[in-house]
């Protein structure tokens, strides 16, 4: 080619490009290598990894930085030989490096040279959560001065619900209602009030025991014909024997804030053998996962409070109930069941995304107040205040769980229905009648419960289909006394000495 002002240009070797030999050449980028990652075998973990430096060379880096130091320790241990400094090797080699084959040292050597002693101290920086778990661990080990007035271990004590699993674990909680005044007695022994003494004070001059000094509250005092059940167990912690009667005074208060209205005539899908079924259902969930029976109370009463403003089709019935159940667990329950238990019982029907939504629409339709006074809170008030035995108890909780399935109650008031139900069952059993400690407790007449107990007793006579039989089957079992075997009365018969025959007509 002919060069034109001192400028040589030349044709490439293939001859489709002309070069400028003057002019000075760029190198062209590298094209940066594909990150890994982006293969599809590799996934980052959640919150881990979050450069884009394989995990492999990350961990094997760090992995050779710590090997290397104490290999060097133990040779330098075992052969007498001094560290000598060594220049600096290329970073490249330290992958064959950390491969070698470092031989065992001769046991005689070993036995006499204490390697520990000559390894190096590798330290590290401290972090936050390690000076957090070290500051945990030296509080809970230090010795603490040892107190002369402090309280010795108090007996173990089995509770509700922590029953041992055996062939008969679902009618386990038939035994968690057994008086206190059965399980705590009070004594004046020195050996048996200093495991209480968290609860009690001592004399300084005689050293006796004394109760401790109850809240400045305004209450009548008892009479002297009834016992006073609070005063008996003012030791039981687990009582609250200083705030039960004020804490049951105002759970009656809170009956106005829940009223629930006749709801079926506007339901047009719903009727009330579909809703005897739903309870009788919520029954069998409850003996399945062994839960307390106030969270079937408190399920049964959020299914009626949204049903009487929420018009719900069949098809999501079992839901109301599924999702009503496991927010009684919430609230009741040590350890409630998992969504996936409650969609599991329903047979798949539904999914997570309906029952939640579901649940968020019924919080938002009672208020999301769960504080609901429950019928079988009070009869477990009045049954320990009035010492009645446990066969009675268990009759009166039968009536009042058969009474769950009756749409008729759904109006009627809680703490009068307890107290109708215990009636009913001493007038099954004979024992005795409703005296004056029941009125003192309950704070009712016979008089002023006399129609619900009606209510109640007829549906104990009605006949229900097989379907509705798992509260009978489940009371008829030897754990609950056999207690929906027992014969009937007739509503007649519920009529006592303290009440003429006009009387119960008038009051039913």
């Amino acid at each position: 080619m002919a060069s034109k002002q001192g400028v040589r240009v030349t044709r490439s070797k293939t001859g489709s490009s002309i070069v400028d030999h003057n002019v000075i050449q760029t190198r062209n980028k590298r094209k940066a290598d594909p990150s890994p990652l982006k293969n599809d075998k590799v996934k980052r973990s959640a919150l881990g990894n979050l450069t884009n430096a394989t995990v492999e060379q990350a961990t094997e880096t760090k992995l050779v930085s710590m090997i290397l130091p104490v290999k060097k320790a133990i040779k330098c241990a075992v052969h007498g030989k001094k560290k000598t400094a060594k220049p600096k090797e290329n970073t490249t080699k330290i992958k064959t490096e950390a491969s070698q084959f470092v031989p065992l040292p001769d046991k005689k050597l070993v036995e006499n040279t204490d390697i520990l002693e000559n390894l190096p101290s590798l330290t590290r920086p401290m972090t936050r959560a390690a000076a957090a778990r070290n500051a945990i661990v030296h509080e809970a080990t230090a010795v603490k001065p040892k107190d002369p007035f402090e309280a010795a271990k108090a007996p173990i004590r089995r509770i509700s619900n922590e029953f041992e699993k055996t062939g008969e674990s679902v009618y386990m909680s038939a035994l968690d209602e057994t008086p206190s005044s059965t399980r705590w007695s009070i004594s004046t022994n020195q050996s048996d009030t200093k495991s209480r003494s968290s609860v009690t004070s001592w004399d300084d001059d005689g050293g006796k025991l004394r109760p401790p000094t109850p809240a400045k509250v305004i209450r009548d005092p008892v009479p002297d014909t009834i016992d006073d059940f609070d005063k008996e167990n003012i030791l039981d912690p687990f009582q609250l024997s200083e705030y039960a009667p004020d804490i049951f005074e105002y759970l009656k208060e809170r009956e106005k804030l829940f009223p629930i209205e006749p709801y079926m005539d506007r339901q047009p899908s719903l009727s009330t053998w579909m809703r005897a079924l739903l309870v009788d259902w919520m029954v069998e969930v409850q003996e399945s996962f062994e839960l307390n029976h106030e969270t079937l109370y408190l399920a049964v009463k959020l299914v009626d409070m949204y049903l009487s403003k929420v018009v719900v089709s069949k098809e999501k019935l079992q839901l109301l109930g599924a999702t009503a159940m496991l927010i009684s667990c919430k609230f009741d329950e040590r350890v409630p069941p998992l969504i996936d238990d409650f969609l599991y019982v329903c047979d798949g029907a539904y999914n997570s995304r309906e029952l939640i939504a579901i649940e968020r629409d019924i919080f938002k339709t009672i208020g999301f107040d769960l504080g609901i006074p429950l019928s079988y809170r009070f009869l477990r008030r009045y049954a320990r205040c009035a010492k009645i035995e446990m066969p009675v108890l268990t009759l009166a909780r039968y009536i009042l769980e058969l009474s769950l399935m009756d749409y008729d109650t759904i109006v009627l008031s809680d703490s009068k229905m307890a107290a109708a139900a215990l009636y009913i069952a001493l007038k099954m059993t004979g024992t005795r009648d409703w005296d004056e400690t029941l009125e003192y407790y309950s704070g009712y007449k016979a008089r002023d419960f006399m129609r619900i107990a009606v209510i109640l007793n007829n549906g104990l006579h009605k006949k229900f289909k097989e379907p509705l039989s798992t509260i009978r089957k489940k009371y008829s079992h030897k754990i609950f006394h056999e207690v929906s075997k027992k014969p009937l009365i007739k509503s007649i018969q519920l009529c006592g000495a303290h009440m003429t025959l006009k009387e119960f007509m008038d009051c039913t």
